[in-house]
């Protein structure tokens, strides 16, 4: 009998008991190798630096600036983004805290910063941060109030890495919202929380800040509309 017929008459008496391990041990015996015994990498273990005079891209998350488009080109930023994970958010470690606002308060940054605040922040948050007026809350979705006392407390820093990775029932935008996009709703959220300042301005030009933004009624805070 061949090799070929051994194997298949093995494999007929093996394999209706649905066991894999005494099949490779056939194999083992036939050919002197077995599938779980080869050499393998844990990630990390060997990392290899690009080819020389390689250009990373980025998936469109790192523009070069905060009002550019990423469509493929080059990575923008000089460096790379600090790593952090939601645990680093809990405990506020310094490389969230210690995060400082790249994106100037402007007319410009207050509008894009609302634009994506009511895309994904509006259906939790509310669109004017309160909490109660989010559109999932009545679905059972606990509301939490961006215009409370601590909410108002968190540094800027930190509002970014929320938006980045998640906290708790928050899950990460990272992958949604882009490096520069986060800031701008942080600077929004500033806004909504009554806490931005308004830039300096040539007089006659408009102060940005004089822009209508949703306000919160004493219905949507729970309390009486007296």
């Amino acid at each position: 009998m061949t090799r070929l017929t051994v194997l298949g008459l093995l494999a007929l008496l093996i394999l209706p008991a649905g066991a894999c391990s005494p099949l490779d041990d056939a194999v083992v015996a036939v050919f002197g190798r077995s599938m779980r015994d080869q050499p393998t990498f844990d990630p990390y273990e060997n990392p290899r630096p690009a080819p020389e005079g390689s250009v990373p891209f980025a998936a469109g998350n790192l523009p070069s600036g905060p009002f550019e488009v990423n469509l493929g080109q080059p990575q923008g930023l000089g460096e790379a983004l600090p790593p952090f994970t939601q645990l680093d958010v809990l405990n506020e470690a310094p490389v969230v805290m210690g995060l400082s606002n790249p994106v100037a308060l402007s007319e410009a940054s207050f509008e894009r910063g609302e634009e994506l605040y009511l895309r994904f922040c509006a259906p939790c948050h509310g669109p004017n941060g309160n909490g109660v007026s989010g559109y999932i809350i009545p679905a059972g979705y606990p509301p939490f109030p961006l215009l409370s006392d601590r909410a108002i407390a968190f540094s800027d820093g930190y509002l970014y890495g929320m938006i980045r990775v998640g906290r708790g029932l928050m899950p990460g935008y990272g992958h949604q919202i882009s490096h520069f996009d986060r800031w701008h709703v942080v600077n929004y959220l500033r806004l909504l929380q009554g806490v931005a300042s308004a830039p300096a301005f040539p007089e006659g030009t408009g102060d940005p800040m004089a822009r209508e933004v949703p306000q919160a009624t004493p219905q949507d805070q729970g309390g009486s509309p007296n």
